[in-house]
């Protein structure tokens, strides 16, 4: 009688659903409209359409990226702009090597040394190699009456708007008194920007624009303001005109500008509609100046890896196709409103969840994995982490957009043998995905993300994310080969302990708080708990299939180390039973609690030892430690043990870290102002809260019921 029940659950669901009216999609979203009336250097914009995104300051285009600098950067980036700096000293990845003996094996791991000089440069040069690539910046020169540029103080009355429904950047301004209109939009299926400028100082030609390319700092942060080794790089102009001079251009004339780097090419294609000239005013920077016959001026620029053979689209074709694409975007999956409600912190939640819908569609629906900063600027030297995919990327399946997350899933495919050779060199077998990375699957040295394991189980979670979304035999067919090699990696990982007749996640692993050091470290309890759910599932992807259990797997789900506990508390590791007294293990991100938020109750847990847990990190955590993701998860971790009001408080936990900006970015600080996995944190939490999970038989199980009203569609229910 079991399928009776969930079909009245079902059908309940539905019914509640059939009773509350069509959200106004358009009207929640145009609500949330970002207004900028001021200059700030952490209140930039930015358009895209997740393979490249172009981030703007108060003058729709990127006029002055050195006052930015600090704040969240004028950065161009896509999918594919990739460099490496020359491997002068011929080093060789296996030189970053250390071996460490643990559980009597002796494993090797890429690692940060700090001698011999040697070694140490071999792990900086392929920390920093390869990296992202700022493109280049296009911005305004706009001439005052004393014949000089305007500074940013000069420009005045600033009023810009970016309308998400539309993805048109709307920026209005005055220099001198004279008024400038720009608007900025991104092409949907091209890495291109296009720009109309409307202006009386284009008619005088005081507005011009220009294009300026920087070489790549090789830093941990690249901000693409880099002004030195100018002649190690080279800028051509190139057009079918011959020769090409400051003379105006035709209307519809491509000008093609070639930007080589090392080995690494590109061309920046632009075209406009008004008669212009462009000239290389130096090295690397270029000046289109319009011939003044009229107040507006209309161009498109293409960022590409080789050079368009087509026409490109004009400013009003890149407008249309943004329009259309985001109404679609914004009509697909799920959505959210809170009009209505009593708790005071609704409107905000709201405009956080719009913002970071936005922001993560632009930032991190590439093909591949993203890096925390997205394509706005380096962090990490431009290198996505594989455990920050899941805070990335889960949330578009949870919000009914699986084909957002399904595009960066399939990259998985394409450094399996990566995977496979660091299982095989470290005996083990398997794909042992990789931490730190870039677009190709290499390793990257670090003496703390090699030894994470947390990223492993993620491969099955979104998979398994893609079968409960469409429940079709293509999707087990397409994914089981890599879902059965994450398992087994994870069945050989751990250790057997005779005495305990257990086998135990470690020695030699740092948890997802990485405080911990690697050597000592064994059975932090989320990774057990995580570890012990996805062998689950990757057994029951054997039996969709019609294949019998895996003995191997279910040894170690059947004898896995308990989950860790003392005095009626979870423990973050078991070989710290102090963590709660020693002020080290009460910083970094609260690990303990995802035991119990992104996965339901696995490996025996208790959900009374967890609400304890729970109510003891909450008193006792160092909050000003944390991160951005780690206030979602603590919400999460808050609705599945039915305290909605604690959720709604994780969420707005006054700490500099679960800062949300103007222009919605989840500020960190200094280093890192921008961090989208708190934004798409942020997004999976909201689902859980709103949808439930699979145990919950209520809807918005997250949310207090007596302050908060609750509209929501399209959402899933997570695991």
């Amino acid at each position: 009688m079991k399928w009776i029940a969930i079909g009245v659950l079902s059908l309940t669901c539905y019914v509640a659903n059939a009773q509350q009216a069509a959200i106004n999609r358009k009207a929640v979203v145009q609500r949330h409209t970002i207004k900028i009336n001021k200059a700030d250097s952490l209140s930039s914009l930015s358009v895209g359409n997740g393979s490249f995104a172009f981030t703007v300051d108060v003058t729709g285009l990127q006029s002055f990226p050195a006052f930015y600098k600090g704040g969240v950067p004028l950065g161009t980036q896509s999918e594919w702009g990739w460099h490496s700096f020359p491997n002068t000293g011929n080093y060789k990845f296996e030189e970053s090597l250390r071996t460490y003996e643990l559980e009597g094996k002796k494993i090797p791991y890429p690692v940060q040394w700090k001698e011999p000089e040697r070694n140490k440069n071999a792990a900086d040069y392929f920390r920093v190699n390869p990296h992202r690539l700022q493109l280049g910046n296009i911005g305004f020169e706009i001439i005052k009456k004393n014949g000089q540029p305007a500074a940013v103080e000069d420009i005045k009355n600033i009023d810009q708007q970016l309308d998400m429904w539309t993805g048109e950047i709307n920026s209005r301004f005055t220099v001198e008194g004279q008024p400038v209109q720009v608007i900025t939009y991104a092409h949907q299926q091209q890495d291109l920007v296009a720009v109309k400028i409307v202006s009386p100082l284009v008619q005088q030609k005081k507005v011009k624009i220009t294009l300026h390319f920087p070489y790549p700092n090789g830093q941990f942060k690249d901000v693409g303001v880099n002004e030195a080794n100018a002649d190690k790089h080279v800028t051509e102009l190139h057009s079918s005109l011959s020769p090409l001079s400051a003379l105006p251009v035709p209307r519809g004339e491509v000008i093609t500008i070639r930007h080589l780097l090392d080995t690494t090419r590109y061309v920046v294609q632009s075209t406009w509609k008004q008669p212009a000239s462009i000239i290389q005013q130096s090295q690397h920077r270029f000046v289109i100046t319009p011939e003044g016959g009229s107040n507006t001026f209309e161009a498109s620029f293409l960022f590409a890896s080789k050079p368009s053979r087509v026409s490109l689209p004009s400013f009003a074709e890149t407008g249309s196709n943004s329009k259309l694409y985001w109404e679609r975007f914004w009509k697909s999956g799920g959505a959210v409103d809170f009009a209505g409600s009593k708790d005071t912190r609704a409107p905000e939640l709201e405009r956080r969840i719009i913002l970071s819908q936005y922001l993560t569609k632009i930032q991190c629906s590439s093909i591949y994995p993203p890096q925390e900063t997205g394509l706005t600027y380096n962090s990490w030297y431009g290198k996505p982490h594989l455990e920050m995919h899941w805070w990335h990327a889960v949330h578009f399946a949870l919000w009914g957009r699986i084909e957002l997350m399904e595009k960066s899933l399939d990259w998985y495919a394409t450094v399996a043998d990566g995977a496979k050779a660091i299982a095989r060199r470290q005996g083990f077998e398997g794909l042992r995905w990789q931490k730190m990375t870039d677009h190709a699957g290499n390793e990257s040295p670090s003496s703390v993300g090699s030894f994470l394991i947390w990223q492993q189980p993620h491969f099955i979670y979104m998979a398994e994310l893609s079968y409960r979304e469409r429940k079709a035999k293509q999707v087990l067919e397409k994914y089981k080969d890599l879902v059965f090699a994450t398992a087994d990696f994870m069945a050989s990982f751990p250790a057997y302990d005779p005495a305990k007749k257990k086998y135990n996640l470690g020695k030699g692993l740092i948890p997802a708080q990485e405080c911990f050091d690697a050597v000592t470290t064994f059975n932090p309890t989320y990774e057990l708990a995580y570890w012990h759910w996805a062998l689950n599932i990757a057994q029951q992807w054997r039996q969709r299939l019609g294949l019998p259990r895996k003995p191997e797997w279910d040894k170690i789900i059947n004898n896995l180390a308990p989950l860790p506990q003392a005095n009626g508390v979870y423990l973050a590791t078991e070989s710290t039973p102090d963590c709660y007294t020693t002020e080290r293990y009460k910083t970094d991100h609260p690990a303990v609690l995802a035991t119990y938020a992104s996965i339901p109750g696995s490996n025996n847990l208790d959900t009374v030892v967890m609400r304890n847990t729970f109510d003891l990190v909450w008193k006792v955590w160092k909050w000003e430690d944390t991160w951005g993701w780690d206030f979602p998860l603590t919400a999460m971790t808050a609705t599945r043990l039915h305290i909605p009001e604690k959720a709604i408080d994780a969420l707005f936990l006054p700490v500099r870290t679960n800062t949300y900006l103007v222009n919605g970015h989840n500020y960190q600080d200094e280093r890192l102002t921008i961090y989208l996995p708190g934004n798409g944190g942020l997004l999976s939490a909201i689902a859980l809260m709103c949808a439930g999970s699979d145990a919950d038989t209520t809807r918005n199980p997250g949310f207090p019921k007596d302050t908060w009203q609750v509209k929501w569609e399209g959402l899933r229910k997570m695991p």
